[in-house]
């Protein structure tokens, strides 16, 4: 195909009516040198490039260059420090600091205990409250979280899953409280199951009933919240967890067709519903490999929605991604080797064309962030967006021949597994009438076929860096430091015995009537079919915990347990 088939001058036209609108940033796009840059390279018109139609232009189908046409010109990617450790009142004073040092949005990190929808006076909880996050037990505690913050004007990501839906429907109730106009809230929640059962493990209730509060969540965000993203379809913890880079990218597009296949069972419009889903991917190490996922993810996504799935607007196909650092690459030994990885990860994801980012601090792989290292992250996005230049560009590093070489081969990989798994949703089961894709991820999860195959990535990896083939700079080769050990972030266990002395409080001064009743409702709604958001809402209205809402789920819905393998 030649590549001046008029693309250059469509992306030409959009991008020149985006800057007579003003939707251009104003600022320098030249060179440390004072040269000035065009916007976007590629063919010339009239030039003929072989498979051009695969890169193709900012802002146009299949969406490999940006899903904008003014790339990090019009806007730059959201900085979005993930953070949450010790009580509301803590977290809510680390928000504030990174708002006041430019932060442009918040991402909220629970507890073990808030993760699995438990309260902080549960016995299950002893010894893990405020300790991986912050702790959350009912929408009081919220108040206290977002204090000060405008919700209705600060976008607000909150990182959790399982007990998803009942801590959405406490946050409408907070920011109801502040006043805020419930249409007009802007943010993310995470909400995807496919990857607990995938990976993370953080699971509560079987997988119907999951799906089930998922659909419910659509539908009346659809309905009632256009702007907000009720999922983040998340491949961050699947890498984190062993896979590669192409296992990452496929089982986390397939997750996400199956939620597609969730939307379209409830008789929701997909060109209304699917803007709606976002995706979190991790940003490792291998630069140029993470590039090309990245530039390979848009693609595939914009190819599906639109020939499987039916989307027919630009925002439907578009696949929009947060990113995060990899965790799993920093290291305890030599950890301030873990800023430059950290910046090489961030690197990636910028010109990978992330919309939004959380870059990890030095001493996470020791505890959580100090106030220190969580500054040092938060300026290695601000060294990146206001010094290096990358922003003046769009997708400069598209046309690459080793980079369209990387984005090609691993959308191929990921198109054989997503065929491996739709043949699985061919082996008869009769009790996932979803879609095709849907019934293949629930085999997958009950056969153990996702952690069997993240298990096998892993252990190759561990062997080669066993056998010296792959190194880590501090870990098996280059062992000897001058570095002292880091001060780290320790989180006192006065946060716990405070937690459940306030929880207790509330718990007496609350109208119990009110919050039995509203659990009783929850729960005959949960036995029957009708939408369970207002029923949330009204439960989290009332105080009722996040303990005791899902406490009602399960008494009807039962437990999940792994199946157990050998």
């Amino acid at each position: 195909m030649a590549g001046g088939d008029g693309g250059r001058e469509r992306w030409q036209r959009r991008y020149t009516e985006a800057r007579q609108a003003k939707r251009l940033r104003d600022a320098d796009f030249t060179t440390l040198s004072g040269v000035e840059v065009e916007p976007v390279y590629g063919p010339r018109e009239g030039d003929s490039v072989a498979g051009f139609e695969r890169i193709g232009w900012p802002g146009e189908y299949p969406f490999t260059r940006g899903v904008h046409s003014t790339g990090y010109r019009g806007r730059t990617w959201t900085i979005r420090q993930f953070a949450g450790f010790g009580n509301a009142r803590q977290t809510n004073e680390r928000y504030h600091q990174i708002l006041r040092n430019g932060g442009g949005g918040l991402s909220v990190a629970f507890d073990m205990p808030t993760l699995m929808g438990r309260d902080s006076d549960d016995p299950r909880s002893l010894g893990e409250v405020g300790h991986c996050g912050v702790a959350i037990d009912s929408t009081a505690d919220l108040d206290v979280l977002f204090s000060g913050i405008p919700l209705e004007q600060v976008t607000t990501s909150m990182t959790i899953s399982g007990p998803a839906v009942p801590m959405f429907c406490m946050y409408l109730v907070a920011a109801e409280r502040q006043g805020a106009d419930i249409s007009k809230l802007n943010g993310t929640l995470q909400t995807d199951i496919f990857k607990e059962y995938i990976a993370q493990k953080e699971w509560l209730f079987p997988p119907e009933p999951h799906l089930r509060l998922i659909g419910d969540l659509m539908q009346y965000c659809t309905d009632n919240m256009p702007a907000y993203k009720p999922l983040s379809i998340s491949g961050y913890h699947i890498r984190e967890a062993g896979a590669t880079a192409a296992q990452e990218l496929a089982f986390t597009l397939a997750d996400g067709f199956g939620y597609v296949e969730l939307g379209r069972s409830r008789g929701l419009d997909i060109d209304r519903f699917a803007p709606g889903l976002t995706f979190f991917f991790d940003a490792h190490i291998d630069f140029f490999e993470e590039i090309a996922k990245f530039r390979a993810a848009r693609r595939i996504w914009a190819r599906w929605m639109r020939d499987v799935y039916g989307a027919t607007s630009d925002k439907a196909q578009w696949l929009r991604f947060h990113t995060q650092t990899a965790g799993v690459s920093l290291t305890a030994q030599q950890p301030y080797n873990n800023i430059v990885r950290t910046t090489i990860e961030a690197l990636a994801g910028v010109l990978g064309g992330t919309n939004s980012m959380h870059t990890n601090s030095l001493d996470e792989t020791l505890a959580l962030p100090s106030a220190q290292a969580a500054e040092i992250a938060l300026r290695t996005q601000q060294v990146i967006m206001e010094e290096s230049g990358v922003t003046n560009v769009i997708d400069p590093l598209g046309g690459s021949w080793y980079v369209e070489a990387l984005t090609d081969r691993i959308e191929a990989d990921a198109e054989r597994i997503f065929a491996r798994i739709k043949d699985m949703a061919a082996v008869p089961s009769g009790r996932y009438p979803i879609g095709e894709m849907t019934s293949g991820i629930l085999r997958g999860i009950e056969d153990g076929w996702f952690t069997g195959e993240i298990a096998d990535a892993a252990f190759a990896f561990q062997h080669a860096l066993e056998k010296g083939d792959k190194k880590i700079v501090g870990v098996n080769t280059l062992t000897e430091s001058v570095t002292d050990e880091l001060e780290i972030l320790r989180v006192s266990h006065d946060v716990e015995r405070d937690q459940c002395r306030v929880l207790a409080q509330r718990r007496n001064q609350r109208d119990q009537g009110s919050v039995d009743r509203a659990l009783a409702v929850l729960a005959e709604q949960a036995a029957g079919e009708g939408n369970l958001i207002e029923p949330l809402i009204d439960a989290a209205r009332a105080e009722a915990t996040l303990g005791e809402m899902c406490g009602a789920l399960k008494a009807q819905w039962g437990e999940y347990r792994e199946p157990a393998r050998f």
